[in-house]
């Protein structure tokens, strides 16, 4: 089945002909780029050497987590079928969000323009002509020190909470840390943004995730769990948190940390992992309150050699809500997830596809402020789940069985959803909002020659 017919047969189908229609995952091939006839004009120089530079040197380069530099001519022209093959099915720069179906509007997009995937595609056809060495951009200069991936935008974070310390062994099996530390904050504050970062190099190496949860004193005085402050998985930046929403995070809070290890052939001592905190000012009240959780895909997952398997989970809220971002999670078998949103009124709606799932790629994928979707009271979200145990996936081994399980090589099944809960009075606003921006829109495109 085409990457097409995937879409036309389930993406906009209600969830009870997802759940009976057959499918066969390992016949899902990469998302394709457009192609573009070779031109003789287009150099490194002046056309690829600004792509590569915005978009790939940011891992491509000395000392960064790819192994390959493309700082120079030579550097890129050496991988340059290598590249063109990457770009063109979509699978570089590694951001799985399915173009063409879903809300695409996504904050911090590392997704290539066609027209850049089409200016590379034909640099190489003409045969990677290097050009006039005046038209190189300058080069970028980049920290030299481990930089919070979110720096450029918000600068260095307000707090930082750490882990206690936990030796990683070289050899043994997979190893669960979960110590509970405090916040170390004077006064209450609303969260504006979060991002864990393992140790460098090594802790990115040997930890498969990271979760800091919150913790918060019951009548009893004691700590309970809260929910979730973010969650950290190989490749995944941070979370944001809308503006007009907010995470509270109290003195006498704690952070229980649920640290996933797996020995990588190397000691890891003392290894710590950070979760950087940005803060709203001082005095900032949210309109709404937001909140992360892991929303789980029921069923059972048994995956034969060579086989396939398919899950599904439900939810409804008993408010309006508004979904900020979605992230699937899985290990080396999960193909794909959707989210689809079916509406009290019946009608179906597909609201995120993401078909290559990579397990060295977690990414959340933050829907933009006016894109985010706005569910009424009694909306169910329906998220899907596909999974491969075939030779056509290379990350495993299609001659054994796999199962649901927390171990790097079992499989899971679940979705991290960032949710701003709403009043009815606060949907109904936002909802105004939306139609007021949109017919704007509508009458300065009108008013344009």
């Amino acid at each position: 089945m085409s990457r097409r017919s995937f879409h036309l047969a389930f993406g906009l189908a209600a969830p009870v002909a997802i759940a009976l229609a057959g499918f066969a995952p390992a016949a899902l091939s990469a998302q394709q780029g457009g192609e573009a006839a070779p031109d003789e004009d287009v150099t490194f120089t002046r056309d690829v050497a600004p792509i590569i530079q915005q978009n790939c040197q940011v891992c491509h380069r000395q000392g960064s987590v790819a192994p390959m530099s493309f700082e120079s001519y030579r550097d890129v022209r050496r991988y340059a079928r290598r590249i063109k093959d990457q770009v063109a099915r979509r699978l570089m720069p590694p951001y799985h969000l399915d173009t063409g179906v879903g809300i695409q509007d996504i904050k911090n997009d590392w997704r290539l323009s066609e027209a850049e995937i089409g200016t590379i595609v034909a640099w190489v056809d003409a045969g990677t002509p290097e050009g006039d060495p005046a038209d190189l951009p300058e080069p970028r200069v980049w920290e030299d020190r481990q930089m919070w991936q979110q720096e450029d935008i918000l600068g260095p974070p307000d707090h930082v909470i750490k882990s206690l310390p936990f030796d990683v062994p070289a050899q043994g099996g997979d190893t669960w840390w979960r110590p509970r530390v405090p916040t170390d904050i004077p006064a209450d504050r609303w969260i504006r943004a979060m991002e864990v970062r393992p140790s460098y190099p090594a802790g990115r190496q040997v930890v498969h995730h990271g979760n800091p949860r919150l913790l918060r004193k019951d009548e009893s005085g004691e700590h309970v769990r809260l929910g979730n402050l973010s969650e950290y998985a190989m490749g995944k930046i941070g979370e944001v948190v809308p503006q007009d929403a907010g995470r509270l995070l109290k003195p006498d809070d704690m952070i229980e940390w649920d640290i996933h290890y797996y020995p990588m052939g190397f000691d890891v001592p003392g290894d710590e992992l950070e979760l950087g905190i940005w803060f709203h000012p001082e005095g900032y009240e949210p309109d709404f309150t937001q909140d992360l959780d892991n929303y789980s895909l029921d069923g059972d997952i048994a995956l034969q050699p060579g086989g396939t398997a398919m899950t599904q989970g439900f939810y409804r809220w008993d408010h309006p809500v508004r979904i900020d971002s979605f992230q699937p999670h899985g290990h080396v078998h999960l193909h794909g997830m959707s989210l689809q949103a079916v509406y009290p009124d019946g009608r179906t709606e597909l609201l995120t596809m993401v078909t290559d799932f990579d397990a060295r790629w977690h990414h959340s994928y933050i829907y933009d402020d006016d894109a985010a979707p706005l569910l009424p009271t009694g909306t169910v979200i329906v998220m899907t789940g596909w999974y491969e145990n075939t030779e056509d996936n290379p990350l495993v081994d299609p001659e054994v069985w796999a199962t649901r399980g927390a171990r790097t090589f079992d499989e899971m099944s679940h979705a991290w959803i960032a949710v701003t809960h709403l009043t009815e009075d606060g949907y109904e606003r936002l909802q105004g909002e939306r139609e007021e921006a949109r017919t704007v829109s509508e009458q300065d495109g009108q008013r344009r020659p």
